[in-house]
């Protein structure tokens, strides 16, 4: 009588993938540097720390899907450097900067920043595999900390500060949480395909923006993140108002 065969056993190799992995460990560094710079009055480099912490951001998951490094363990590992280089860090930059004249209401706003940022990474976890490659639900917490950023570098560089000026940040922040949580969609850049062939309009724009960059980068990065967080938004209002027009039409 033959015996009944088991399952094979799953065997999960050990190890982890060494370059995506030090790229989301770079991005951690620069947030948690972004948090001692601030704490030292080093606004401007602890916004430039955010950036940095943005750059290696994008290239640990570009490398690894060209590389074929991917991993449950390079997510998990992203989702917390992320939640520290945006979410923590932003809201403490700002707070060391501007917010703290305000008292508890200072920290309760960015708290309110740093738990937007932790729901919007926790939906996303659970719901990636769902959602529509080609747009994010939300204000992505890269986008909202490339704001604060910018912020932060802008005010810095007028020298600008006062109680008008933690107020203007206080709605900034707010609005921010907002869009992070919303269902708002974003387009998400994901299907751009870097190994293809591209219009040769695109370098052209991509050109002049790292020149303008280049120039002025506290203006010209403030700029383009807020633009970026608006256009969701405007987008929402502008596809609402064309649903209106094709019911009335129908009607």
């Amino acid at each position: 009588m033959m015996e009944p065969q088991q399952p094979p056993i799953k065997v999960t190799p050990r190890g982890i993938y060494l370059l995506p992995n030090l790229l989301t460990t770079a991005a951690l560094f620069a947030g948690f540097y972004a948090i001692v710079a601030a704490m030292k009055g080093y606004f401007e480099v602890a916004a430039i720390a955010i950036f940095i912490a943005m750059i290696a951001d994008g290239l640990d998951g570009r490398v690894a899907r060209l590389t074929n490094t991917q991993s449950p363990f390079g997510a998990e590992y992203d989702s917390l450097s992320d939640m520290v280089a945006f979410g923590i860090a932003p809201a403490l930059v700002i707070y060391s900067w501007s917010l703290f004249s305000l008292g508890k209401v200072g920290w309760l706003v960015s708290f309110l920043y740093t738990a937007a940022t932790a729901l919007r990474l926790a939906r996303f976890n659970t719901q990636s595999k769902d959602l529509d490659k080609r747009y994010f639900q939300g204000l992505s917490c890269t986008a909202a900390a490339g704001v604060v950023a910018g912020a932060v570098w802008l005010g810095f560089t007028y020298e600008t500060s006062g109680l008008g000026i933690a107020l203007i940040v206080t709605m900034l922040a707010t609005f921010l949480a907002g869009l992070q949580i919303s269902r708002i969609r974003y387009h998400s850049f994901k299907t751009i395909d870097f190994k293809g062939r591209v219009p040769f309009f695109t370098i052209v724009v991509t050109v002049v923006i790292l020149t303008a960059i280049a120039l002025e980068p506290p203006e010209v990065l403030f700029a383009v993140f807020f633009l970026y967080a608006l256009s969701g938004p405007i987008f929402t209002l502008w596809q609402m108002q064309k649903w209106r027009k094709q019911r009335k039409r129908k009607r």
